[in-house]
């Protein structure tokens, strides 16, 4: 049966819709971009101590004075857990996502509880959008935005749109009939009976959509950390694939903290705005210590003092900042990279070495597609680890007329298949006679990797491995972890590895041979920029060109960042430093 082409289909559409709309995504871009971060500047400007005051005094308002206390050591905690910056920049994604979903779903649920044709029309759309996975909304996201916060925002915007439109149609529906019939019979005009009628008696369940938007639009945010938003989606993006538990359980914390005061918030205030709760609210006698837990200060005094502790606290964040002046050489610099050990290796050792010259500096780590993407729309400056000509071939020639080859900086890179040294397989046509021994199955990385690409299209068929055995998709730190385990147990594993690799002198293995060269020729390691990034940084462009590395120095550096300095790379880099003191100076005096 011959298969409908849907995704062909969607393929072309976003194509066409990338290559034709550019203006208009641009500037939807400049607008949600700005949006976001002059709010993502306000949120972190003031001390943490200052915006966990304003978090308290609301919650002492909304809940009590037993949520305040809770809310103010909550805060605390995200900053002791040193990942607030992260948590403002993911608040503002999440507040102005939000705001963009209700601003269009609540004005869409009224209409459809008016009108049961639009009703049909828009139940059908409602229910694709909120049984679409999650990820497929960056997808074209990625290739409209580019990476980075507009399109985590604009996918978050469209995943979480869906609860506000329904729960405003069902509030305004069950409002009761004869109250609104009411209304029309002394002649009251149809608006004047949505919004005097209508909308408050349906304020309760509105307000449970909002919750339900924000919780959402929360969870997304996490999600879109893999396209390159900041905050805590990226840093539970980096935890996943590095492995790093302690990164992972402190990110992760700290989302939990932020989900559940911003759920309690918007429920509190959903009662507080219900006028048949405030009065059901009302008739409730209270004494003594439920007194004191449940007290509310009244609306002018709470925010009286929500309005100091803003003016206070904005007061701060002005005189600590340095009025956007910074040092170094002008704009920040961002650095993309991937998952894989040598690019976390160099990305930060340049980061580090460009800090000291002046230099602003952020690291970005995106997958392999939406990197290349990035990088060709000029949302990031710099990639240092393209693997070519074969590994990344596909992406480097969609995008190679939008980006600057720099040259290469390590020339003798290669994939293969890894096992243990004392494994009777000396080359990948050896595996094919006994796959049993290896679980009848690979252990790979990332699947948007190039090499996974070349395994699946030339290594297994060439060695005859379909059918035989199955290319585990995973990620480098999940096939490291494997690695880990197999060589401690001495159990037979093949894993897809590739050098440079510090894992070569970790664990005891060995290189498979490739006698049919489905893994193809050594490959070099060159650096790509934007276009124009050579004319806006000639010095750096210059220093790029110099840059040079071999397995001796390269290997120690790995090892530092990726296993005795994991989560802390820079520490990795400084020790590698006093080792190699003038490495890099000499690169880029």
């Amino acid at each position: 049966m011959r298969k409908l082409p849907v995704g062909d289909w969607a393929d072309h559409a976003v194509s066409w819709l990338t290559k034709h709309g550019e203006p208009f995504f641009h500037a939807i871009n400049v607008v949600v971009g700005g949006f976001v971060d002059h709010l993502e500047s306000a949120l972190q400007g003031p001390p943490a101590v200052a915006f966990a005051l304003v978090v308290a005094m609301l919650g002492l308002w909304l809940r009590g004075p037993l949520f305040a206390a809770l809310s103010f050591v909550g805060m605390m905690l995200i900053d002791d857990l040193g990942e607030w910056g992260a948590a403002m920049s993911t608040l503002a994604q999440v507040l102005v996502a939000s705001v963009a979903a209700l601003i269009i779903g609540i004005p869409v649920g009224i209409a459809a509880a008016r009108s049961p044709r639009f009703a049909a029309v828009v139940r059908p759309v409602l229910d694709f959008m909120q049984t679409m996975p999650a990820f497929v909304y960056l997808l074209p996201a990625v290739f409209f935005f580019g990476i980075g916060q507009v399109p985590g925002i604009i996918a978050t915007m469209i995943f979480s749109l869906p609860p506000g439109v329904r729960l405003t149609q069902l509030g305004i529906g069950q409002v009761d009939k004869e109250m609104v019939e009411a209304a029309d019979a002394f002649g009251t005009p149809p608006a004047r009976t949505l919004l005097r009628v209508q909308l408050p008696l349906a304020l309760g369940t509105i307000m449970a959509g909002v919750n339900q938007v924000i919780m959402l639009s929360l969870s997304m945010v996490v999600i879109s950390g893999m396209v390159g938003a900041q905050g805590l989606g990226t840093e539970v993006f980096g935890a996943i694939t590095q492995l790093d538990i302690a990164g992972g359980v402190d990110a992760g914390l700290a989302v939990v903290i932020l989900a559940i005061t911003l759920d309690r918030l918007t429920g509190a205030l959903g009662e507080r705005l219900n006028p048949v709760a405030r009065h059901k609210r009302a008739g409730v006698a209270t004494g003594g210590w439920d007194l004191l837990v449940h007290y509310r200060p009244r609306p002018v005094f709470a925010l009286s003092g929500l309005l100091v502790l803003v003016l206070l606290a904005t007061g701060l964040g002005v005189a600590g900042s340095d009025g956007g002046k910074g040092g170094g050489k002008g704009k920040t610099l961002t650095i993309g990279y991937i998952p894989w050990d040598e690019d976390v290796a160099i990305s930060n050792l340049w980061k580090y070495q460009l800090e000291r010259k002046g230099y602003k500096v952020k690291l970005e780590q995106v997958d392999a597609g939406p990197l290349y993407a990035g990088v060709a729309n000029g949302n990031v400056d710099l990639f240092l680890d393209a693997w070519l000509p074969a590994t990344h071939a596909d992406y480097y020639s969609k995008y190679k007329d939008r980006l600057e080859n720099l040259g290469a900086w390590y020339d003798n890179a290669s994939m293969q298949l890894a096992v243990l040294k004392n494994d009777p397989a000396n080359s990948v046509q050896d595996l094919a006679s006994d796959p049993a021994r290896y679980k009848n199955r690979v252990v790979g990385i990332e699947p948007s990797a190039g090499e996974m690409k070349l395994m699946k299209s030339k290594v297994m068929p060439q060695y005859g491995l379909n059918g035989k055995f199955t290319l585990v998709q995973s990620s480098t730190p999940a096939m490291l972890a494997e690695l880990t385990r197999a060589s401690a147990s001495n159990s037979p594993i093949v894993v897809t590895l590739w050098k440079p690799h510090w894992a070569y002198s970790k664990f005891p293995i060995k290189p498979l041979a490739d006698p049919k060269g489905g893994f193809g020729t050594a490959e070099k390691l060159y650096m790509l920029s934007r276009k124009g990034f050579g004319k806006d940084f000639p010095e750096l462009a210059g220093w790029l060109k110099k840059f040079k590395m071999t397995d001796q120095e390269l290997f120690p550096l790995e090892d530092l960042i990726m296993n005795r300095y994991k989560g802390h790379e820079q520490d990795g880099v400084k020790e590698w430093v006093k080792s190699h003191p003038d490495f890099m100076d000499k690169i880029t005096s």
